[in-house]
């Protein structure tokens, strides 16, 4: 029974942790980090899906986040989308 307790209170920190580890990415810092784009979601093919998971998305300096989609037509859907969210990130 003790068993069960500490594997459940294991189980449920482990999930606080990486709750926390997500919410910490997503803080701007003034340096260009991926895991901003995490939370937001574009519709692709009727389905809303992750930037991370249509697009590749790179860091070349300090303050730029390059987004290069697999498809050129999904391109101002991801636009939309990062225009939408609340992050108050510009694209070009």
């Amino acid at each position: 029974m003790t068993a069960d307790l500490f594997n459940d209170a294991e189980r449920r920190m482990q999930k606080a942790v990486e709750a926390l580890k997500q919410d910490l990415g997503s803080i701007r810092t003034g340096r260009a980090n991926a895991a901003l784009l995490e939370r937001i979601t574009v519709d692709y093919y009727g389905t809303p899906t992750p930037i991370n998971q249509v697009a590749t998305i790179s860091i070349p300096e300090a303050r730029l986040l390059v987004i290069q989609p697999w498809e050129k037509k999904i391109l101002t859907d991801i636009e939309k989308a990062i225009q939408k969210s609340d992050l108050g990130i510009m694209g070009r």
